[in-house]
């Protein structure tokens, strides 16, 4: 059972990291057109998509899903541009290697 995870750039800037068993294209029409005011990307539209990574196992998908919720706003875009070598750099704890406190 494939599962998506995606980040959606909303119209204010903020990104939204979500996952989905469902074809990305219709999952973003849900985003766009969904009535609840309580949803994140209710204020937010239109959103797109950004960045997806398919996994064939579901509880790979979730595991994912949630480390990038994780992650800041700078190591997301890292992501989002694909720059898999840059990651390691902005881990938390790789902030501290060679930093005195």
């Amino acid at each position: 059972m494939e599962a998506t995870v995606y980040i959606l750039r909303c119209a204010d800037g903020s990104y939204y990291t979500g996952l989905t068993r469902q074809e990305i294209e219709a999952r973003v029409w849900e985003h766009n057109n969904d009535p609840n005011p309580n949803s994140f990307t209710f204020k937010r539209r239109p959103v797109t998509v950004v960045f997806t990574e398919t996994y064939d196992r579901l509880l790979d998908a979730i595991a994912r899903e949630k480390q990038i919720k994780g992650w800041n706003r700078r190591k997301k875009e890292t992501l989002i541009a694909m720059n898999y070598v840059g990651l390691p750099e902005l881990s938390r704890r790789g902030h501290l290697v060679g930093k005195k406190e």
